[in-house]
């Protein structure tokens, strides 16, 4: 069954939208008084002028990889990041360390560990479900490249971005 809503009726000043218009005008010559005497800045001149100070805290940016203190790779290749990335963007093919090494324990680690930046939606899923703490989203928002394969971010790459993070990891720990 169909509903009939009556729309008001309006009055003269706003069917010719006169009051509407004259706020307009009144809003844009307050923001020019504003910005003639000083009181305002609204433009910031990019390459030389960054966010970076002002990035709130709940700001995600682009993934990267971590190491430990020692320049130990964090990431087990357990594939979790892979399987929760909504849009695929995480490749992951793992190698297992052999086992006469001192943390042959561990069992993997990643042979191949590609994030495509188009792809990437920065939801964060992936530094959720990290166990080891391995990738986190930098504060960085300036991802660019000339080329689709320079926005796919390797390893090496990742690690690069992703520097040193202290703490405890589980991977690295004697008695695990």
């Amino acid at each position: 069954m169909a509903y009939t809503v009556k729309r008001p009726r309006l009055t003269l000043a706003e069917k010719i939208y006169l009051p509407t218009i004259i706020g307009g005008l009144f809003i844009t010559l307050r923001h020019m008084l504003l910005q003639a005497f000083g009181l305002t800045k609204v433009t910031m001149q990019y390459p030389e002028q960054k966010w970076d100070a002002h990035m709130p805290a709940w700001y995600r940016g682009a993934p990267t990889l971590v190491r430990d203190e020692q320049g130990r790779d964090r990431c087990v290749a357990c594939q979790l990041c892979e399987f929760i990335c909504p849009p695929r963007a995480i490749t992951i093919h793992p190698e297992e360390i052999p086992a006469d090494e001192r943390w042959g324990k561990v069992e993997k680690r990643p042979k191949a560990f590609d994030i495509d930046m188009i792809r990437c939606i920065y939801c964060g899923l992936c530094e959720e479900v990290c166990p080891e703490q391995a990738i986190f989203l930098r504060k960085d928002y300036s991802i660019t490249g000339l080329t689709r394969a320079e926005m796919v971010h390797d390893i090496h790459k990742l690690r690069e971005l992703g520097g040193e993070m202290t703490g405890l990891v589980n991977k690295w720990n004697d008695k695990k």
